[in-house]
This record gives C-alpha cells, structure tokens and sequence, in this order.
C-alpha cells in the first residue's frame, strides 16, 4: 500500500488571508476572502446592547 503525499493539505492549512485573494477565483482564495470579509464586519459591529448578561429580568 502507497501512502499518499500530504503537501498539499500542510500547504493550505499554512495558508493566511491576503488582500489579493478578492481578486482570485480559486476556492481556497474565496473561502479566505469570504471569511476575512465576515470577521471584518463582525468585529467593527462590536457589541451593540449595554445590558449585562448576567443580570437577571
């Protein structure tokens, strides 16, 4: 039984988001920019209620 080189996969696991993966097509390049895009906006909403989650009604 031959054991299949796993390069690939250790190469996209390394891979990071960069600004030029807007521009790609391939799937690794739009799943990054997709994800980057939603943490993006995620963290610039922030928090919007005040009230503390402990507190009870």
């Amino acid at each position: 039984m031959v054991k299949k080189n796993q390069n690939g996969s250790t190469e996209i696991a390394g891979r990071n988001f960069n600004a030029n993966d807007y521009q790609k097509n391939d799937a690794l390049s739009s799943g990054l920019a997709t994800t980057h895009e939603q943490v993006s906006d995620t963290y610039m909403e922030g928090v919007i209620g005040t009230n503390d989650l402990n507190e009870q009604e």
